[in-house]
């Protein structure tokens, strides 16, 4: 490996030392591509893609723009990791453009626009690797940038004439309607059930013709030009086709094709009715959403569908796209056909014979899959831009920022006598796992494809990650996994700690597939004064096989006692210091962790060393999951019509409780950062619930249930002071998280299993009643 992989060091960065970077001038500004019209030298691979914006306040058209987006977009500037203040080192220069407010005065005319941005200090002559901005609002918005030329400056806008749009250089953007509100999460409809009132609905009025005031003639205006050669159009067909449907109560669908309150739309464009309000209660209640694409061909984009499919997707209705020549917001990275129906307008007359053949499981996946785009990419400003950013920066094959760790503030605490000297403790059981190598810590070996991973996976990359993260990481039919892990949608990246070869140690990697020389797991214990316990446990863990080190997550605001001897277990032991109590400082990803495993273990649980050196081989052929000993299980109660918390034992089971069980650092970065911050202020109100809370995520992830191993169900220490789940309330309060969980996802993503892994040297002994329960061995 050593002779494979030697190591390199990053190569110096060097900035161009002119102004011009000498690429060839491409035939027509209409030509640009990536190739001609943008300077790699300025961003390569280690620059980190730091990225320059210009002040609205220093050029003149930014008092034109609308307020609403000058200061969404200013407050997302301010908390994007790649956004620098020193242009001289800059790789992009971002401009914002528009959206422009109506006021009286006129904005500048097209040929003063163009003549201002060649007035900025950074243009260059051509503007390469400048992107102008045009983040709109409103279901009508002025293409004022139709006109202009642009040199070698991208554009990232939500309406675009095919003339216009250059194809994997310029960037079709989402609209920006929460500008600066928050969606509210917890008002998003359920994504189940499946299905809805309406098989499909519409709403909207064909504009022929609309005038903007803010076109200039002469050259030809952009709404000139589409309406001097009208296109043969099929929106007459789906207008009588529809209208069929509807008359024949075959199903219940909804299709109106005139409002009371049309918005203004650009011609030969659908536009919208009414309120916002109105039409998303319309939508709640839609299984389908149709989006008709402009009957004029030329319109490959516009903000009136973009705005469309984001309510669609904002509240759960699948959208069906007619027409298949526009191009929908990051055509070129999002798969959309995992979340949106796109049929050709020819085919308008087999439309519902196609919706009414797609299984409930399809739809779910459909709508799981179209709300983390929604969440992921366009919820919000700072979503927004993160996600033009991620764009330009995967198009130039540029590595993301890794995601921090939690930096760990060590207590400083001094060892006493040897552990293992009391035979009281020492319980290392009777199952022999085979030989064992005695070796000094081992991290696990550093992500190896930093600088290459953009460049091999990219679409795969990212169309699983963005990111990050919203709803996090995922999409249903590619689900992400620990050694792929990278976040593309927030801007940001995760940079795995190995490489995510996996498997398991050297001596068993014939019999159980692994391909890593050796890998070790480290031990997280969260404690709160409880020091006699503390000890005893960690002395427990003296002389265990594939330990790294231990991490103590000192929870509580009083130190240790200074008179108080920790056991020398012949390894590292990182007492952490908290900023508060919480049950949440569990998962934080510390840096002190230096192992893709993580043993998540309770001060007071009472596991055997062979317990712990099984259940560790089972997790290295199952990397992405939750694996480890107690089970539990969700129980749906008709009566209350809400979910339950059981603990009974079953030969079902859907979550194992972290307070025993391995799982990925990767989950711990998702679960810190990136899952809403609603469900961990509930994890510290009820001080409960953080083992559910990342079983759902996991769950919700991987589409994959938890593994159990060994017939262990309790794990407590004899004799140890109660503990919090003792508490009468603990399971009402668990009942109310998982009520609470599922609100926020939307569905429930725990999965059942009757799998569970055990050693066949391991003796069963089950209860009379529970005989007919089947054990996987």
């Amino acid at each position: 490996m050593a002779q494979n992989q030697p190591k390199l060091s990053l190569p110096v960065r060097l900035l161009p030392d002119k102004e011009d970077p000498g690429l060839p001038p491409p035939k027509s500004a209409r030509s640009c591509r990536l190739r001609s019209c943008f300077d790699y030298g300025r961003c390569p691979l280690t620059s980190g893609f730091p990225v320059y914006v210009y002040d609205t306040g220093s050029y003149s058209w930014g008092d034109y723009l609308d307020p609403l987006v000058k200061q969404a977009f200013a407050a997302s500037v301010k908390s994007n990791i790649y956004i620098t203040d020193n242009p001289s080192i800059a790789c992009i220069y971002m401009v914002l453009v528009g959206e422009l407010q109506e006021s009286s005065s006129p904005p500048p005319s097209p040929s003063e626009l163009e003549k201002q941005l060649k007035a900025l200090p950074y243009w260059r002559s051509d503007g390469h690797n400048h992107v102008l901005v045009h983040l709109s609002r409103k279901s009508m918005t002025q293409n004022f940038l139709y006109n202009v030329s642009a040199g070698r400056a991208a554009v990232a806008q939500s309406t675009f004439l095919e003339q216009q749009y250059r194809e994997g250089f310029d960037l079709v953007v989402s609209p920006l309607v929460h500008a600066l509100s928050e969606p509210n999460f917890l008002e998003v409809p359920p994504q189940v059930p499946v299905k809805r009132k309406y098989l499909f609905t519409f709403q909207g009025e064909r504009v022929e013709s609309l005038r903007s005031s803010l076109q200039e003639v002469p050259p030809q205006s952009f709404e000139e030009e589409m309406e001097g050669d009208p296109p043969a159009d099929y929106d007459d067909r789906i207008i009588g086709t529809l209208k069929a449907v509807q008359d024949s109560h075959l199903d219940q669908v909804l299709v109106e094709f005139t409002c009371k309150d049309p918005r203004p739309s650009l011609p030969t464009e659908w536009s919208l009715c009414g309120q916002r309000e109105d039409r998303l209660e319309v939508l709640k209640a839609s299984t389908f959403a149709l989006v008709i694409a402009p009957g004029d061909g030329q319109l490959v984009a516009s903000a009136g569908c973009g705005m469309r499919l984001f309510e669609a997707l904002e509240v759960g209705a699948i959208p069906v796209m007619l027409g298949d020549h526009s191009r929908l917001p990051y055509h070129h990275f999002i798969r959309w056909s995992e979340a949106v129906i796109i049929v050709p307008k020819p085919r308008v007359t087999e439309l519902h014979f196609l919706l009414r053949s797609l299984s409930d499981n399809d739809l779910l996946a459909m709508r799981r899959q179209g709300r983390f785009l929604w969440e992921t990419y366009f919820s919000t400003s700072e979503n927004v831009l993160s996600t033009i950013l991620a764009s330009i920066r995967t198009s130039i094959q540029v590595p993301a920022a890794p995601i921090k760790e939690e930096p760990a503030h060590e207590i400083p605490h001094k060892a006493g006598k040897l552990a293992g000297t009391d035979a009281n403790l020492a319980d290392n059981g009777d199952l022999d796992l085979g030989p064992v190598e005695t070796e000094p810590p081992y991290a696990s070996p550093r992500f190896l494809r930093n600088f290459t991973y953009t460049a091999a996976e990219t679409y795969r990359a990212w169309n699983r990650a963005p990111g990050p993260f919203h709803l996090f990481p995922h999409t249903p039919l590619d689900p992400v996994l620990p050694s792929e892990a990278k976040f593309l949608g927030s801007g940001t990246g995760f940079r795995p700690i190995g490489g995510g070869t996996g498997g398991s140690g050297k001596e068993f990697q014939a019999a159980l597939g692994g391909n890593v020389p050796r890998e070790q797991f480290t031990v997280v214990m969260l404690t709160y004064e409880r020091e006699e316990v503390l000890m005893n446990s960690l002395e427990r863990l003296n002389g265990l096989p594939y330990l790294n080190k231990v991490v103590v997550v000192w929870n509580s605001p009083k130190p240790p006692s200074d008179d108080l001897l920790w056991p020398d277990i012949g390894l590292p032991i990182v007492v952490v210091r908290t900023d508060k109590n919480s049950l949440n400082n569990r998962f934080l990803p510390w840096d002190a962790v230096e192992t893709e495993a993580i043993l998540s273990i309770d001060d007071d649980a009472h596991l055997r060393h062979d317990e712990i050196m099984f259940g560790f081989r089972v997790w290295r052929e199952a990397r992405d999951r939750v694996v480890g000993f107690p089970g539990r299980y969700h129980a749906w109660d008709v009566n209350h019509q809400s979910w339950l918390y059981n603990s009974n034992y079953s030969c079902e089971l859907s979550m194992v409780l972290t307070g025993a069980a391995f799982f990925h650092k990767y989950y711990a970065y998702l679960y810190s950062y990136v899952m809403p911050q609603a469900i961990r202020d509930m994890v510290d109100e009820y001080i409960n619930c953080e083992d559910i809370a990342m079983n759902f995520l996991v769950s919700h992830i991987t589409r994959k249930p938890p593994i159990k191993v060994t017939s262990r169900w309790t794990f407590r220490c004899p004799g140890c002071p109660q503990a919090l789940s003792h508490d009468d309330s603990h399971f009402h309060e668990r009942h109310k998280c998982i009520n609470f969980f599922v609100k926020v996802y939307g569905y429930m993503p725990l999965l059942y299993t009757q799998f569970r892994v055990d050693s066949v040297l391991f003796k069963t002994r089950l209860p009379h009643d529970k005989t007919k329960c089947f054990k996987f061995i």
